[in-house]
């Protein structure tokens, strides 16, 4: 087992300012882009329910290098999140867990474990092991520290498998849909009922 501590924090789903985010622009309540340094963009768009977020990466020359799809909380938390490489082969799963105890980091994500999609790792009762976990923790005043990273791949660090999963900021900048309108006032469910 290999630690290493990461340079850099993955703020998830923190309100963060959208200056705080360079190359950000948010198009809407479902939609938004974020242009990279290298000319790479990221792709966002969530379902009307925001019980979904999808993101896809695409390289400068509009080439899809990966498609990360997360499933939300009523809270709006990540809980689970699937990776794709630019083929649609699923390559990693991820799953979190927050501070379910009040206090200081009550709710705050406190661990992100992911897993190989393509070979199940299991321990010796058969429990599937993940091939690397981040470990989240906070200061005095609830700011995320920089996390601790456990990788479980011999000889492998974090980045050799996959930086952290978790979203570093909010692709949406806040922005709520419009409470309950439909797109068609006179829509009714599937079925007529």
């Amino acid at each position: 087992m290999k630690i290493t501590t990461l340079v850099a924090a993955a703020l998830l789903l923190a309100g963060s300012a959208l200056a705080d985010v360079p190359g950000l622009e948010v198009k809407g309540p479902y939609a938004s882009v974020k242009t990279n340094k290298d000319g790479s963009r990221e792709y966002f768009s969530r379902t009307r329910d925001m019980r979904t977020i999808t993101k896809q990466t695409k390289s400068a020359d509009g080439t899809l290098r990966l498609t990360t799809v997360y499933r939300l909380s009523p809270q709006g938390n990540p809980l689970a999140c699937d990776i794709f490489d630019g083929k649609g082969t699923r390559l990693f799963k991820s799953r979190y867990g927050y501070d379910p105890k009040p206090g200081l980091t009550f709710g705050k994500l406190l661990e992100e474990q992911m897993f190989d999609a393509r070979v199940k790792r299991a321990d010796a009762s058969g429990q599937e092991m993940p091939v690397r976990r981040f470990l989240y923790t906070y200061d005095a005043q609830g700011n995320r520290n920089a996390p601790m990273a456990i990788t479980l791949v011999p000889g492998k660090d974090a980045n050799d498998i996959y930086g952290p999963s978790a979203l570093e900021f909010d692709p949406f900048d806040g922005q709520q849909p419009p409470a309950d309108k439909k797109a068609n006032p006179r829509a009714k469910p599937v079925g007529g009922k």
